[in-house]
């Protein structure tokens, strides 16, 4: 019998393990960082789900931060916040036909429920959102 591990399964094994330290270390009420390879298992793993797909080079990607980080913090075991680099993650922006950011995904139950494009007032996003957190 073969003891030896599949490369590609340790591969994978060892950088899901990597993604779960580090979202582990995260602390609570922050947005966890999410790419194409954990997506997926972010919405499957909350209720409510609200991504905000950025670049560094956006401007009003910068200025919705804090606003993120506000409401991560705010409503933190309610709703689940994850950042995603769409730079760094072309396959989700693809799926998800996003072509202007910011981008907010809102998942619900692990399906897209909406999609918010631009940099809404952040007392616009709050009434908007607060129904998720409820």
């Amino acid at each position: 019998m073969d003891t030896s591990e599949d490369p590609d399964l340790a591969a994978i094994r060892a950088r899901k393990l990597e993604e779960l330290r580090k979202a582990a270390l995260e602390p609570a009420g922050s947005p966890v960082k999410v790419t194409d390879a954990s997506l997926s298992a972010f919405v499957r793993a909350h209720a409510t789900v609200v991504v905000d797909c950025w670049a560094p080079w956006c401007g009003p990607c910068r200025a919705m931060a804090p606003i993120i980080d506000d409401l991560a913090l705010r409503w933190a075991g309610k709703v689940a916040f994850g950042k995603l680099n769409t730079d760094e993650n072309p396959v989700t922006a693809g799926r998800y036909g996003i072509m202007s950011i910011p981008t907010l995904l809102i998942f619900k139950d692990g399906e897209l429920a909406d999609q918010v494009v631009g940099l809404p007032p952040k007392a616009q996003l709050v009434q908007m959102l607060a129904p998720l957190a409820a």
